[in-house]
């Protein structure tokens, strides 16, 4: 089968053929329907490869959607042609966190070498993903899997951000969220669906900031250096009581903390290297700031009941297996606006 990996420091992902996995005890086969092109599979190839903790080559794609094409045995609940949604945060499955659906927080998944799918695991951009228990499976329920998969990550991860803020997000609050690409204008829609804040949202150019506006955002501002002292304007001096930083570089990670509000959540979600000082006089009194990683298995179950009920329009490009690559160098030149989807087996 054809699969799309990355096979060592400075190389650009490439198209190759490897062998089709086989189910084994209790494990799926599914026949990639759609998989996600996500910016930390870029940051994974930007590292050397020492400091991967997996081997190489990988097949990239962690964001996956199929349909069941073998069953491993002792496999129940599931039949051929089930159309699925992938759950990628692979955790043991038995410690505390696991119990309680929280996988991404899995307390012996680093110790047991259990890696999500495109992150350690072989991942969905490819003809066949092989997926190791059935449980991290969600039925799709005739959502269409093109726009559906986003929702296991640039969907999940939001979400579960967002959720833990809710409790600030009242009338007349405000959010503020940074990066509208992929995570960032569902988080845009999530806002809207969820809460009655008032939406600002900071992006790097103004074609991005129309999708922002399209997608439900009351204001769009440029993100510069100029951007936390215009969100401060904009509420009055206040600043935000939520703010999403989606990009999570170090310049974005310092307008967060610009825009926070007095009592306020900062959830630094994107992987850029960015960090905040936290502290006394550092921060706004009483700010929470949080690095919440992708989600749990209710809360995808969750964000797919969100799109059956029509308040997510998540924006993608689509590419054929065999463009891929260049499905990448679009997504580092910041050519693709909201999420890219590649379609394995066509549409």
């Amino acid at each position: 089968m054809k699969a799309v990996q990355y096979r060592g420091a400075g190389a650009a992902p490439e198209v190759v053929t490897v062998p089709r996995p086989a189910p084994g005890p209790g494990q799926v086969l599914l026949k990639v329907t759609a998989a996600g092109v996500c910016h930390s599979d870029i940051a994974v190839m930007s590292q050397p490869d020492e400091a991967l903790g997996f081997p190489l080559p990988l097949t990239l794609g962690h964001e996956g959607a199929g349909t069941v094409a073998a069953l491993g045995e002792g496999v129940t609940g599931l039949a051929l042609g089930d159309s699925v949604a992938v759950y990628g945060p692979w955790g043991c499955g038995a410690c505390l966190m696991c119990a309680q659906g929280k996988e991404n927080y899995c307390t012996r998944a680093a110790g047991l070498g259990i890696r999500p799918p495109g992150l350690g695991a072989p991942g969905a951009i490819a003809e066949y993903l092989l997926v190791d228990d059935p449980r991290h499976l969600v039925p799709l329920g005739g959502l269409d899997p093109v726009t559906a998969v986003p929702l296991t990550d640039a969907g999940l991860t939001p979400y579960h951000a967002i959720r833990t803020s809710l409790p600030k997000l009242t009338p007349g609050s405000t959010a503020v969220v940074i990066g509208t690409g992929g995570l960032g204008h569902v988080a845009i829609q999530l806002l809207r669906a969820l809460t009655p804040a008032r939406v600002i949202a900071l992006d790097v150019t103004e074609e991005k900031l129309r999708l922002a506006r399209a997608v439900g955002a009351h204001e769009a501002v440029l993100s510069d250096p100029a951007a936390a002292d215009r969100v401060r304007e904009l509420t009055g001096g206040l600043g935000a009581q939520a703010v999403f930083d989606f990009v999570g570089a170090p310049p974005t990670a310092a307008t967060a903390i610009g825009c926070a509000a007095v009592e306020s959540d900062v959830s630094i979600v994107g992987i850029g290297g960015g960090a905040v000082a936290v502290g006394f006089g550092t921060t706004p009194y009483d700010t929470a700031v949080r690095s919440p990683y992708w989600g749990s298995r209710a809360e995808l179950i969750e964000v797919l009941d969100l799109a059956r009920s029509g308040v997510l329009d998540v924006h993608v490009e689509t590419y054929a297996l065999d463009d891929a690559p260049r499905a990448y160098a679009d997504l580092h030149a910041g050519r693709v606006h909201g999420r890219a989807v590649i379609l394995p087996n066509g549409r």
